[in-house]
């Protein structure tokens, strides 16, 4: 069986890579991809029969991707994997969908593999145990797997950011945030005031905010939506945003310019 892999973590991409050929030594990982669209175009080029897809990718979700696969790559069969136990995991054993935890153990991969064997070509008839939770993914299920997650995770969203000011602590509305930016070990938090320094790592605050008021347009940049007033396009294709209360344009990565044709 050909298998891809999805994940912007390079050293998490490389560990399940690890344990999937030690699990599976018969399994051919054709592809790597670090962001979602990327995966999508892996898939077009090599047709795998298993995607594993992380959850947070820059430029789609893994359940954007999926969704897509179910309607280009109906055969392939996806697994998920997440770093976001609380609710992801409830959705996930809900819509009866396989996933895995990162880091990704050898006791919880081998049970995976053991669906993905039962279900493969020539298997036998009906496969093995277990193997409907590693078949493909109905449009159905996708969607009702996204409203489970959004469900879930909305009543732990982000609120406030917690920022020092010399010896006191600065409590800011995270509507008020006009965008986050990683800063070496720090996360640079600006609103209509001025810049703050927090010790939350950017992706620990990506996976609090609500993905339906901030969106990540750099893998160091995340902004709020409702600061965007115009996007430009230069000639060479590159995307900066103009916000409506900050004075520098923000750069959009090449993954995330997509999200801003229409602008």
């Amino acid at each position: 069986m050909k298998v891809l892999i999805a994940d912007d973590e390079p050293h998490l991409l490389a560990h399940l890579k690890a344990r999937l050929a030690a699990g599976w030594p018969e399994l051919q990982v054709v592809a790597e991809a670090a962001n979602g669209p990327e995966a999508l175009r892996l898939a077009e080029e090599t047709n795998p029969d298993v995607a594993f897809l992380d959850i947070r990718m820059p430029g789609l979700s893994g359940l954007e991707v999926a969704a897509r696969l179910a309607e280009t790559r109906p055969a392939c069969r996806v697994v998920f994997v997440t770093a976001y136990e609380e609710h992801a995991v409830e959705a996930f054993e809900q819509a009866a969908v396989d996933y895995l935890l990162k880091p990704v153990g050898d006791d919880r991969l081998a049970r995976t593999v053991g669906r993905l064997r039962a279900a493969a070509p020539g298997a036998g008839p009906g496969g093995g145990e277990g193997a409907e939770a590693a078949v493909t993914l109905p449009a159905d299920v996708l969607r009702e797997l996204r409203r489970l997650m959004d469900g879930a995770s909305g009543k732990d969203r982000l609120r406030w950011i917690r920022a020092s000011v010399g010896a006191s602590v600065k409590m800011i509305p995270v509507e008020e945030v006009c965008y986050f930016q990683a800063a070496d070990k720090y996360t640079a938090v600006f609103t209509r005031e001025g810049e703050h320094l927090i010790r939350t790592p950017l992706k620990d605050l990506l996976a609090e905010l609500d993905p339906d008021r901030f969106r990540q347009v750099h893998r160091g940049t995340v902004v709020n939506l409702a600061q965007i007033a115009s996007a430009r396009h230069d000639a060479l294709g590159r995307v900066s945003l103009t916000l409506r209360d900050r004075p520098e344009a923000v750069p959009v990565s090449r993954t995330y310019a997509h999200l801003f044709r229409q602008m």
